[in-house]
């Protein structure tokens, strides 16, 4: 068993890597191998899986093994898991120790429906002793940081996110992610730094902020405003793992550079396709890009046609000569 006080406070160097980490945020469906690869390459510091589901762990979910593979150059990376039953949670994140991953994150944010209706995901918030009793029973269990990821609250009505970041620091998080948005406003609105700041000065845990960031500049105001120890990017960076280069210049007080032209975007995205075909095969791959291509292209001329038209492709050289 882990003595928690050993680890009651840390520095992000610790954790991340990083004195001022940027980090690529889990996103279901999306921060996958071959995306992952291509934001380390720009400039992400510490990279995370999509989530995966302890229940799936416990009983052999054939879909969660490719969710798990990481290369040595992602490092350091992190493994998400999501449930609600600390003995299973502790349990299956004994299982992902000695696995390659530098630190574990629960996700205890996700808005989705499905997660919130099984007591998972968001719907900790509205249980904060349960979430704290699952913290304790992980970060008891391994050696790795332990992590969590949540939001401002539940609803407007449940703001609570600095009682339940003490809460989780006092059973051993190692370190927080906010998300300045409720589970009920999912994605909407504006995200409210103003509870990332009252988060960080409520624990001495780093503190990582996480909400509307799409640029460097907003990386920028997020530190200032809310004197967090780390960014999180996440919908900022579908489509743009420029993003990361763009923020590690300007927090290095360099020139910002210049947002990637049309070629640039096309070379990344073909790139990216040849990836996820070689990761996941053709017929998978080339559907998976589908979601992609919409996301590299946004604001192209032409791109309301392309996104329609890709929607037909099914192999690599069909992406190919439509790209060009």
């Amino acid at each position: 068993m882990k003595n928690r006080d050993s680890v009651a406070v840390r520095s992000t160097k610790d954790i991340y890597g990083s004195d001022f980490p940027v980090i690529l945020g889990p996103m279901a469906g999306v921060t996958d191998l071959p995306f992952r690869l291509l934001c380390k390459e720009q400039g992400a510091d510490v990279l995370v899986t999509e989530m995966i589901s302890a229940k799936a762990l416990f009983y052999g979910n054939r879909n969660t093994i490719p969710l798990m593979e990481t290369r040595p150059e992602e490092s350091p990376v992190g493994v998400q898991i999501f449930g609600s039953e600390p003995e299973l949670m502790a349990d299956m994140a004994a299982t992902l120790e000695g696995k390659g991953f530098s630190f574990l994150d629960i996700n205890m944010g996700c808005p989705v429906p499905k997660i919130v209706g099984n007591r998972e995901g968001s719907a900790l918030m509205l249980n904060p002793e349960l979430a704290g009793q699952i913290v304790k029973k992980v970060s008891e269990r391994i050696s790795l940081p332990v992590t969590v990821k949540f939001r401002k609250g539940f609803d407007e009505d449940h703001v609570n996110a600095v009682e339940f970041a003490r809460i989780l620091e006092e059973n051993g998080a190692a370190a927080i992610a906010v998300h300045g948005r409720t589970r009920v406003q999912y994605y909407s609105g504006e995200a409210d730094w103003d509870i990332i700041r009252r988060v960080k000065e409520a624990v001495k845990i780093p503190v990582i902020g996480n909400g509307d960031i799409f640029s460097a500049r907003d990386a920028l105001s997020m530190r200032e405003e809310t004197g967090c120890d780390g960014v999180m990017v996440a919908r900022g960076a579908r489509g743009n793992p420029w993003i990361f280069r763009e923020i590690r210049a300007a927090l290095s007080g360099q020139e910002i550079p210049a947002r990637p032209g049309r070629e640039e975007v096309i070379r990344m995205l073909l790139r990216h396709a040849r990836l996820s075909v070689g990761f996941k095969g053709e017929y998978t791959g080339i559907r998976e890009m589908r979601k992609h291509t919409a996301w590299y292209t946004t604001g192209m001329r032409g791109s309301a046609r392309l996104r329609d038209r890709v929607n037909h492709v099914s192999t690599m050289a069909e992406l190919t000569e439509l790209l060009h």
